[in-house]
């Protein structure tokens, strides 16, 4: 009895901080700006396939089969929690087994997906930290980034341990007679490893048994919270992100209603558009802070999985420039994290004598070729080029701060309603010596 009630605490304390985390995150990501979006039918296609079929992760297909390994046997196994919360609430044990032959059949399953997991964190641990990928070390992986994906891996690792132990223990235990433990049928991984056990007396094995199942579902408790503070919350996020990714071409930057109205009135004065809101009377071109961005932008951000592969396919990066597409949506999300409560108390005009402009600078954001390598390349369908389209417009229309060459061009816009520097009288003048008449 005394453990059902430390099980049904522990498992509410558990999932109250996890969903009270969740809940912050989502009012984080509501202090941006208001985006609708359509096509609900096409999203749920793309989840399917992105999402849950991993085809952008297929792209590499070793790396793509180990990743499914790891994303599929996550949500294999646990579908055996489903078991561990009955037993545990009900001091039960192998409260499934009434499926019958299916019952190990299911359990062998789990057992193959619950190795393929530690196989696939072994060879990504190796290569992290043996090989040590460059897109896994680069200046925005400081040391907390790349523990946090060792720490993930391990513990993956040491869960998946401890449930394939107690089915070993089990089994043994069943073979013997124990009256706790009813033999329930043969296991794939566990019948293998079984005679590693068989020299123990019955006290250490109900010992063993009974410390992996605690440390199991202990562990899988933590893991739940802490995932909501590492990169790994991706897990949740990543299928909200990828149903929610726009359908316009990448890198179209979105119509601010502002300047649009203008436009609408020059063109005809008569015309009737929208009262401005209260952003746009305010003033407010690009964005300065998270808060300014759109809650899409947000959203990017709490569903980084830090792969980098957005970094690695970067020209500008590759040809030695500062910007690294990752960098900008860690920089956004450690900003969203810093501000968040803050921006809920205090509204968005919230002024600590920062912003995110403060943790990414000019030159990263003007080495941005808008290639939309990134975009195409995100296992999670991120977009930074929208953050920094956003960001620029924002230093362009709010500060003036653009590189010289585009100032020179703004300018030239201005005066003579074309890029180059002639008046638009002047602009075929290049032709009147050529050999052939020009019409």
């Amino acid at each position: 009895m005394l453990e059902q009630i430390i099980f049904i605490l522990a498992f509410i304390s558990a999932f109250g901080l996890f969903f009270f985390r969740l809940y912050r995150i989502y009012r984080y990501i509501k202090t941006a700006r208001p985006l609708k979006l359509k096509y609900r039918f096409k999203r749920i296609i793309r989840l399917l396939k992105i999402a849950i079929a991993q085809s952008k992760v297929f792209k590499n297909p070793l790396v793509g089969i180990l990743h499914a390994f790891i994303f599929w046997g996550f949500i294999i196994i646990n579908i055996e929690m489903l078991e561990i919360v009955i037993d545990g609430v009900f001091g039960t044990h192998r409260s499934l087994a009434f499926l019958g032959g299916i019952y190990p059949l299911l359990i062998s399953v789990f057992e193959f997906f619950a190795v393929a997991v530690i196989f696939a964190c072994v060879i990504f641990l190796f290569r992290r930290n043996a090989l040590k990928l460059k897109r896994f070390w680069n200046k925005e992986m400081t040391t907390w980034p790349r523990t946090d994906a060792n720490i993930i891996l391990i513990i993956e690792i040491m869960l998946m341990c401890s449930i394939l132990t107690v089915n070993a223990a089990d089994s043994v235990l069943a073979s013997r007679g124990h009256p706790h433990y009813p033999d329930v049928g043969a296991f794939l991984v566990t019948g293998l490893i079984q005679p590693l056990f068989t020299g123990m007396s019955d006290s250490s094995l109900v010992f063993l048994e009974r410390f992996a199942w605690w440390f199991h579902i202990i562990g899988v408790l933590i893991f739940l919270n802490y995932i909501t503070f590492s990169k790994h919350l991706h897990i949740l996020f990543s299928f909200f992100n990828i149903y929610f990714t726009k359908f316009d071409p990448s890198g179209k930057m979105m119509n601010m209603p502002s300047v649009t109205n203008e436009v609408k009135l020059m063109l005809n004065p008569s015309a009737e558009v929208p009262q401005p809101s209260a952003e746009a009377e305010a003033g407010l071109f690009g964005a300065k802070d998270s808060q300014y961005l759109y809650w899409k932008n947000l959203l990017d951000a709490f569903s980084c999985t830090e792969c980098g592969r957005c970094t690695a396919a970067c020209p500008a990066n590759i040809t030695g420039k500062k910007l690294s597409p990752r960098k900008i949506i860690m920089d956004l999300r450690d900003r969203v994290e810093e501000t968040g409560s803050k921006v809920l108390k205090q509204g968005k005009n919230f002024d600590d004598g920062k912003d995110l402009l403060s943790l990414i600078s000019p030159d990263e954001l003007w080495a941005c070729t808008t290639c939309n390598a990134c975009i195409e390349e995100c296992p999670v369908n991120i977009d930074p080029v929208a953050v920094i389209l956003d960001l620029r417009r924002y230093l362009v229309l709010e500060k003036g701060l653009a590189p010289g060459q585009l100032n020179a061009m703004f300018a030239n816009i201005e005066n003579n309603g074309a890029p180059w520097q002639y008046s638009a009288e002047d602009r075929l003048l290049w032709t009147e010596n050529l050999s052939f008449k020009t019409k």
